[in-house]
């Protein structure tokens, strides 16, 4: 191999290198925004959990001898 292909493969290389890097970087961001949305989903799956039940409580109220 000559000098220059040597050169031009350890750009690439380099180059290639640092697009990993890059895409690993968004890869690890949109992990930790998953995690906080799912956390906010679950937060708002109790939220509406705990109103329907509120709500059939409310229309269903226990019999007098309870």
């Amino acid at each position: 191999m000559s000098e220059s292909h040597d050169q031009k493969l350890e750009t690439q290389i380099a180059f290639l290198e640092h697009t990993v890097e890059q895409l690993n970087a968004v890869v690890v961001e949109q992990g930790k925004q998953m995690t906080k949305l799912h956390a906010q989903v679950r937060k708002l799956t109790d939220s509406v959990e705990a109103q329907e039940l509120e709500r059939i409580r409310a229309t269903n109220p226990k019999p007098p001898h309870y």
